[in-house]
């Protein structure tokens, strides 16, 4: 089957939801599928790109940094995926089209189904539900709102990736929503043989932003200086320069590195070497960097922040505490930090529980969806 998936953030630009897109999308290939991607360009990148089967289609939208996007940029994109889209709808005729994020690239598969009667399936990620980032999205969902009940609405069918996601948008839009999980290649993230290191390395990934919370993980680990561990933060975003003045301010230069924003291969590299996932989120989703932990054997400490409660068992393979538990994140560290068999333990077991997470029974799923929908 052809199916055109349209999401404003891919790879590299983006975060965990563009990733998990592609995730799926190059599974949806070895099944046998042609997959057209209609994303948002940037300066640097190609307008047109095979890669891995997958034709990616980038749309000039004013995008200027890979870790964000402003309203504007998020309009520009509407505006000139629509324009290219539907040269490409025309053309290549997709039997299907797969949005992911409500806003805003569910108004270019709207557009395209009303055109065409074209089926979509709409997954959402939680900063596409109002009040799912509240610190991020608050401010313009205010002014967008009225406008988003057809788009979730009129899709054919609507998926959430996690049970948290779900139950936050069933209070906006009484829509039918299944659960199918962000997931990730188990065989390719493979660990081998999985030892801790010395030290033991503690590791964040994501934007720089207060949804991340990474000022708590920097003053967390303040209080954790008399045990051996160093810390390297993967991303960037507006709160750089604030986190380089706390690591400075607690005199932690020596322990922490920071990375910048990396391509995806990068994060996958710098797991292999890490041993505890440390994420004091306010919100997430699912976030892929946690399957992506789980499947290299980290052990992880988060908040019970929506979609970390779907990736970790309370005391067998991380901790999950409240995000005002300051107190609980140093004193969980400490206890992993402090038992090297106790690291050991949860990181083995959370390489056992990464298989519920199995792209290939993900895209299976999707696929299921799809066929039903084009009959």
């Amino acid at each position: 089957m052809r199916i055109l998936i349209i999401i404003y953030e891919y790879p590299p630009i983006g975060g965990g939801g563009g990733q998990a897109a592609k995730d799926i999308a190059l599974e949806l290939v070895k099944r046998g599928n042609e997959v057209h991607i209609l994303t948002a360009g940037m300066k640097g990148l190609p307008s047109k790109e095979l890669e891995d089967g997958l034709e990616i289609i980038r749309v000039k939208s004013g995008r200027k940094t890979a870790y964000k996007a402003g309203l504007l940029e998020m309009a520009g994109y509407v505006l000139a995926g629509s324009i290219a889209g539907w040269k490409e709808v025309r053309n290549w005729k997709p039997d299907i089209l797969h949005v992911h994020f409500a806003v805003p690239s569910g108004p270019v598969a709207w557009v395209f189904h009303h055109l065409t009667k074209i089926p979509y399936v709409l997954t959402a990620h939680l900063g596409d539900v109002p009040s799912g980032v509240p610190e991020k999205t608050d401010r313009w969902f205010r002014f967008i709102y009225p406008f988003t009940h057809p788009i979730w609405n009129d899709a054919s069918q609507t998926i959430a990736v996690s049970e948290y996601t779900r139950q936050l948008a069933l209070k906006h839009y009484p829509v039918d929503i299944q659960v199918i999980p962000n997931g990730v290649d188990i065989e390719k993230l493979n660990p081998g043989t999985i030892t801790c290191g010395d030290p033991p390395r503690i590791i964040f990934a994501g934007r720089f932003m207060i949804q991340k919370n990474p000022i708590q993980l920097i003053r967390t680990l303040a209080e954790l200086k008399d045990l051996d561990w160093d810390c390297v933060m993967l991303g960037d975003g507006p709160l750089r320069q604030e986190i380089e003045a706390e690591i400075n301010n607690q005199n932690l230069q020596e322990r922490f590195s920071l990375t910048g924003w990396i391509e995806p291969k990068d994060v996958v590299n710098w797991l292999k070497n890490s041993d505890i996932l440390f994420m004091p989120s306010l919100s997430e989703g699912l976030p892929v960097i946690g399957i992506q932990s789980l499947a290299m054997g980290l052990a992880i400490i988060a908040s019970k922040a929506g979609g970390f409660i779907d990736l970790v068992d309370q005391g067998v393979n991380g901790e999950l505490l409240d995000a005002d538990n300051t107190k609980g994140y140093s004193t969980a560290i400490r206890k992993l930090l402090s038992d090297k068999d106790l690291l050991k333990s949860y990181r083995d077991a959370s390489r056992k529980k990464s298989l519920n997470f199995d792209i290939k029974k993900v895209a299976e799923r999707y696929e299921e969806v799809f066929t039903q929908l084009i009959g």
